[in-house]
């Protein structure tokens, strides 16, 4: 990163600090936090509904007691499961052995899959949008999307 800002930390020492969303203080340091992907609905009842990933393994399905609950009668109780690599700072998105199965970007998937940004994942008639974007809010995150998303969509021609 380019841009670098100095912050006085603890008996006048500076540190340089990439200017970046996330920070972490550690051994007596700031170091660059990794980002926090998320996901949008694009479509259904729950149409622009904005869900932070964090960096856990995230179940997504109709079940009530799911964090991410997709309200579609074609969508498992537990149909999809994206989880965060640490090691590798990957999400990886996961069948949970639906009947109506997972597809990311109209390919059906069949094991273990490495999320890319801007894919747009399918279950049931629901379509997600997976971003490594990290946001303050739910706003912000659309915003970035129809921004984004715009220049995939077909000029309408008469």
């Amino acid at each position: 990163m380019d841009i670098k800002n100095e912050v006085d930390v603890c008996a006048g020492r500076k540190y340089d600090i990439p200017n970046v969303a996330l920070l972490e203080f550690s051994d007596g340091i700031f170091k660059e936090s990794k980002k926090m992907a998320s996901l949008i609905v694009l479509d259904g009842p729950q149409k622009d509904s904005y869900y932070p990933l964090g960096h856990r393994t995230t179940v997504i399905g109709r079940d009530e007691a799911l964090m991410i609950q997709i309200l579609d009668e074609r969508v498992s109780r537990k149909h999809l499961q994206i989880r965060y690599d640490k090691d590798k700072d990957e999400y990886h998105a996961l069948d949970m052995s639906s009947k109506h199965g997972v597809y990311i970007n109209g390919k059906k998937i069949s094991d273990e899959t490495k999320l890319a940004d801007g894919d747009r994942i399918t279950i049931g008639a629901i379509t997600l949008w997976f971003t490594k974007n990290d946001f303050p809010d739910r706003d912000s995150a659309l915003s970035h999307y129809k921004k984004v998303g715009e220049r995939a969509r077909p000029t309408y021609l008469e």
